[in-house]
C-alpha cells in the first residue's frame, strides 16, 4: 500500500480532536494512522488504559467508528466475539456481505500482562482480526508502574533506582516473539516514528484472512522522563540503535523493514530519558553493557531469521477464521 499524505489530509478524521491525551503524547497519532488505513467500516475494541480514558471521558467520545471499551483483561476476547457474531449474522443473511475491519487496541499493561491470556486465545483460534499493542513500556495510566514491557534497569514507581536496586531487575518480555510463536499469518513490529511503515503494516494485517498482530513503540514522556516534544525522536532513536527493530513475519517469511546505516549506541537512547539517568551516574551492575550486548545479539538473530526464510515455502499458519 502506497501512503499518500496529501490524500490522507483530505480524508475525514475518525478520531476527533479535543481528546484529553497529554501534550506531546504520540499515541493519538497511532490511532489516527491506523484508522486512516482501516476506514469507516471498522469496529474498535479498546482495553482500559491511557487512551481509553483520554478519548472516552463520559459523556464524550473522540471515536467516529463503532467503539467498545473493554476491561484490561478481555480486549482481544471482545474483538473475537464481535468478529464471530458478524460472521454468523452474515451467513444467516441478516447483515450484508461486506468487508468489516475488526481492530483491538491495548497498551502493554493490557497486552503483555493482564490481557495476554485473551490475546493468546484469540490468536490461537484464528479470528479474522488485527490487534495493535501500543507499547509505552509501563503502566502509565496509573502512575508509571513497571510492566512486562519495561526494560531492565528502567526506574519506575514500583522499581525505583537507589541503593538497593538499579531500577527494574527483570528482562523485558518479547511480546512480538510470543505472537510469532502462535504461527499466526502476520505479526510485525513498528514505531510511531516511521508512519509509512506502520500504516503499510496495518493495511497488510487487515487484508489477511486470519489474525494479525502489530507491536508499536510509543514513548510516554511522563513515564520515560523526556520532553513532550521529543516523543517521536525517542521512538526514532530506538529504531536507529536497533533496540526496537522494524520487521514483519508474513506467513513465515521474515523481513527486516529498516536496517540503520549508521548504528547508534544504546547510550544515545538512554541519555534522553530520566528513567535511565542513574545508569550514567553509576552503573554498578553493568546494565548499559548488558543492554548493548542484548541489542547486538538480538539483531544478529533477526538477520539470521531473515536469511533463513529466504526462498522458503510460506508457512500455512492460521489461514482464516473458524467456520
Amino acid at each position: 500500500m502506497a501512503i499518500s499524505l496529501k490524500k490522507m489530509s483530505a480524508e475525514p478524521e475518525l478520531l476527533a480532536a479535543g481528546h484529553r491525551s497529554c501534550a506531546g503524547c504520540a499515541a493519538p497519532a497511532i490511532l489516527r494512522q491506523a484508522l486512516h488505513v482501516a476506514g469507516a467500516d471498522t469496529v474498535v475494541a479498546f482495553a482500559t488504559g491511557c487512551l481509553e480514558v483520554s478519548t472516552t471521558i463520559y459523556p464524550y467520545s473522540a471515536w467516529r467508528v463503532p467503539y467498545i471499551h473493554c476491561a484490561f483483561e478481555n480486549c482481544a476476547a471482545t474483538v473475537s466475539g464481535i468478529e464471530a457474531a458478524y460472521r454468523v449474522l452474515r451467513r444467516k443473511g441478516r447483515l450484508p456481505d461486506k468487508k468489516i475491519n475488526f481492530i483491538g487496541f491495548g497498551g502493554d499493561g493490557g497486552s503483555y500482562d493482564i490481557g495476554l491470556q485473551s490475546l493468546s486465545g484469540a490468536m490461537e483460534r484464528g479470528h479474522n482480526m488485527l490487534y495493535v499493542c501500543y507499547d509505552n513500556q509501563g503502566y502509565m495510566n496509573t502512575g508509571t508502574q513497571r510492566s512486562g514491557a519495561t526494560p531492565r534497569g528502567a526506574a519506575t514507581n514500583t522499581s525505583p533506582s537507589g541503593r538497593v536496586i538499579s531500577g527494574k531487575q527483570q528482562t523485558r518480555k518479547d511480546l512480538t516473539a510470543c505472537m510469532i510463536a502462535h504461527r499466526i499469518p502476520y505479526a510485525a513490529q513498528a514505531s510511531v516514528s516511521h508512519h509509512a511503515d506502520f500504516m503499510r503494516k496495518v493495511a497488510r494485517g487487515l487484508e489477511i484472512d486470519g489474525p494479525a498482530f502489530i507491536n508499536i513503540l510509543q514513548p510516554c514522556h511522563r513515564g520515560w522522563g523526556c520532553k513532550p516534544e521529543d516523543s517521536i525522536e525517542l521512538a526514532r532513536v530506538a529504531v536507529e540503535t536497533r533496540y526496537w527493530p522494524l520487521y514483519e513475519v508474513d506467513h513465515g517469511q521474515w523481513k527486516i523493514n529498516h536496517k540503520p546505516k549508521d548504528v547508534v549506541p544504546i547510550t544515545e537512547w538512554f541519555r534522553l530519558q530520566s528513567r535511565f539517568k542513574h545508569l550514567a551516574a553509576g552503573d554498578k551492575d553493568g546494565l548499559v553493557a548488558w543492554h548493548q550486548e542484548q541489542v547486538d545479539r538480538n539483531w544478529a538473530a533477526l538477520l539470521e531469521q531473515e536469511e533463513r526464510s529466504k526462498g522458503a515455502t510460506p508457512a500455512a499458519g492460521a489461514t482464516g477464521a473458524p467456520g
